[in-house]
């Protein structure tokens, strides 16, 4: 494997729900559990003008609005249409309307990536911090048939292989969940109608993983040797990620993590288990020392506010030109999560469109 030369920078949209949040005065609470998908029930158009902050900038890769969707979220979902929550039979429009709104705001040559959180965001409160799961979900198996059973909602969208250029795995804090995301993607042909269409191999997809607090491990204590094992090991399946990432994490944290994630992607590749470089997609919190609360579901100050040196999009800057240097990835691609709004990563973008 090459990696010579310097790997090409790519940019993601910033954070959508806290977007819109602070830009749109939305608010978010128990009532809320889809959080930004929320708004694909009862304010769409809301949703669409906060996402075209992002496509305006314009930015490479787009998500959509379905970070928490699930069965049980949906169904927990209370509106004056749906006085007893959302049926499964019920959910397919609104992630058509995901996929037809983030098209709609992105530029052509921009690609959708379809969001998918973890198992965590779906709990109340969210557990995607601590991955304390429930009895009935914390193996690899009861993860498989869950993320399974949550694509096949998906899998009743139009045309939807040739509407989005990834899938992304997003804030997954546990081993054996990024093993179980693994085990969905096979090369088999689907051997009946209800098999996904978009796990085989056709659609490129990352897996983005969370490390919160101060250490430098996952939520279940996997070290990152770990992690890029289970990320891009041969054993888990055939078909290996298009990249690995991190994101919802602390923009202090990333330097010593890439130059984790870059030392353990040289070890596989070392031992011949990797034969093909992946791209890193890095997306910090946009934060500045702010935690967020997941049963009041605010954000309250730390108790040690963080004063930086530089700006948040010129330390992510930083971060960016240390990766393309390690010579391990195929490509950057940069965004933000949690506060990092359109105006960072407009910020962030002219950065590079200066160097």
């Amino acid at each position: 494997m090459s990696g010579d030369d310097l790997a090409p920078v790519l940019f993601l949209d910033g954070g959508l729900g806290t977007s819109l949040e602070d830009n749109y005065g939305v608010k978010f609470d128990e009532k809320t559990p889809l959080w930004s998908s929320h708004l694909l029930i009862d304010d769409p158009e809301t949703l669409r003008a906060c996402q075209r902050d992002f496509g305006n900038i314009p930015v490479d890769i787009l998500l959509t609005a379905t970070y928490q969707v699930s069965a049980e979220a949906f169904a927990r979902t209370k509106t004056p249409s749906h006085p007893k929550g959302v049926n499964s039979s019920d959910i397919p429009p609104f992630l058509d309307l995901a996929v037809s709104i983030v098209e709609e705001v992105k530029t052509p040559q921009a690609r959708v990536a379809l969001s998918l959180g973890p198992y965590g965001a779906c709990m109340v409160p969210s557990q995607e911090y601590s991955g304390k799961y429930d009895p009935e979900h914390d193996s690899i198996d009861q993860l498989f048939n869950w993320h399974r059973d949550r694509f096949r909602l998906f899998d009743q969208i139009d045309g939807l292989r040739s509407r989005i250029g990834f899938v992304a795995f997003e804030t997954v804090p546990k081993l054996d969940e990024i093993k179980a995301i693994r085990k969905l993607f096979t090369h088999a042909v689907p051997s009946s109608p209800d098999e996904s269409s978009v796990l085989h191999g056709e659609v490129p997809f990352w897996i983005s993983c969370v490390f919160p607090g101060d250490v430098y491990t996952l939520p279940d204590d996997s070290i990152v040797d770990q992690v890029i094992d289970a990320l891009l090991g041969p054993e888990y399946s055939t078909i290996v990620p298009w990249g690995v990432g991190i994101n919802c994490t602390k923009i202090e944290k990333l330097p010593k993590l890439v130059e984790m994630y870059g030392s353990s992607v040289r070890k596989l590749a070392s031992a011949g288990r990797l034969k093909t470089w992946p791209s890193l997609i890095l997306y910090p919190d946009g934060t500045n020392g702010e935690v967020y609360d997941t049963t009041t579901k605010t954000w309250r100050a730390s108790t040690r506010q963080q004063n930086p040196m530089s700006t948040w999009e010129h330390q992510l800057a930083g971060v960016v030109a240390y990766a393309r240097n390690q010579h391990c990835w195929r490509s950057v691609v940069v965004g933000g999560c949690c506060k990092a709004s359109h105006i960072e990563i407009t910020r962030l973008r002219a950065i590079f469109h200066d160097i």
